[in-house]
């Protein structure tokens, strides 16, 4: 029985692979659970209906539909990769990095208010700080 226990814990020690899974950041727990499906959701969307996503990129940028389909994988893959321990970091940085890079999106939104009438204008205004709200979950959830 010793030796057994010894024998465990040299592993756990070495990094073995069966003993790192049962380490408490290594386990998905809820919170990566909801980031994840979140941003695979959200990610999905770009592709489903790509048109209002299309229609918020500003003026100023070309190849909007590329633009879409590109954040959309970016979501997507930061999405799945939250809820995998070994590239959980990597995905929660893609995922602020890619609410960042969307952001003039947003911007956009609410100072053309008269374009998205679909939305009320103080709406889009209140949207603006949603984006750091997202930033601060996801470096909550998958990177504190």
């Amino acid at each position: 029985m010793a030796t057994r226990a010894r024998l465990g814990a040299s592993h756990a020690r070495l990094g073995a692979p069966h003993a790192r899974l049962g380490a408490p950041h290594a386990r998905l727990r809820a919170p990566h659970a909801r980031l994840g499906a979140f941003f695979l959701f959200a990610g999905a969307m770009h592709f489903l209906t790509p048109r209002p996503y299309i229609a918020i990129v500003p003026d100023a940028l070309p190849l909007k539909r590329e633009i879409v389909y590109i954040s959309g994988v970016a979501e997507l893959a930061g999405g799945a990769g939250v809820l995998i321990p070994a590239t959980r970091r990597a995905a929660a940085w893609c995922l602020i990095l890619t609410l960042i890079a969307i952001f003039p999106a947003n911007l956009n939104m609410a100072v053309n208010a008269h374009r998205f009438t679909f939305v009320a204008e103080p709406l889009l205004w209140a949207r603006l700080p949603v984006q750091g709200a997202l930033i601060a979950w996801v470096w909550r959830a998958a990177l504190r």
